[in-house]
């Protein structure tokens, strides 16, 4: 199979649960949502690939910071973005595994939304993003004083917008801004959620919704 990795801390884990099934004979090949991802997916012995050398793949897996009852998403608090939709979009089936805290009754609740912008005029783009009626933060990298840059040298608007009653209008009005490169809002994108609460039982929302205990 060819698989999308993705990016954040549940990614990760998911990624080095892979190598474990690696050692015991499991082959794959995947292609990576950010330069961190595929670093650990080499150390667990996962070959890679780049989206240019295929067609589609054929199961992507990713986490989320929000999710909402239509199994739409709020994604790229890592600064992932624009490479986690990239890859989302080319999969056969994209399947979210989350905390069940990240579910929201509407997005735009629990989580500032991140807008990938170029740097190039950034201030005029934050300001064409607040028109549409939030307010936009830039995101600064570890030492608080530069901007965070993302894999492709962009950088991050944290975007407070409230809950977010058409989210797929609010999606098309952003990408829709001159200085935008994507957003975080991932539209009738994912296929199936799969979510554990704290005694650690797994929800799967989605096909073939069930409920079972891990």
């Amino acid at each position: 199979m060819l698989i999308g990795l993705g990016s954040g801390s549940t990614a990760e884990a998911v990624v080095r649960s892979l190598g474990t099934r690696i050692a015991a004979g499991l082959r794959f090949t995947a292609v990576p949502t950010s330069e961190r991802t595929a670093k650990l997916a080499r150390t667990c012995g996962v070959v890679l690939t780049t989206l240019d050398d295929v067609q589609t793949l054929d199961l992507g897996i990713d986490g989320a910071d929000e999710i909402d009852p239509e199994l739409n998403l709020v994604k790229g608090r890592g600064g992932a973005l624009l490479w986690e939709k990239l890859v989302a979009r080319a999969c056969e089936r994209f399947v979210v595994v989350a905390a069940s805290e990240k579910l929201v009754d509407r997005l735009g609740t629990r989580v500032p939304l991140p807008v990938e912008t170029v740097p190039f005029g950034w201030k005029q783009t934050v300001r064409r993003i607040e028109a549409l009626g939030c307010i936009a933060t830039l995101r600064t990298g570890a030492d608080n004083n530069s901007p965070f840059r993302t894999d492709e040298g962009n950088y991050i608007v944290d975007c407070v917008t409230g809950p977010l009653f058409e989210p797929a209008s609010f999606d098309l009005a952003l990408k829709a801004v001159t200085g935008v490169v994507d957003h975080g809002l991932f539209i009738d994108i994912a296929d199936q959620a799969l979510t554990v609460d704290p005694d650690g039982h797994i929800s799967v929302r989605g096909p073939a919704t069930a409920q079972y205990h891990s």
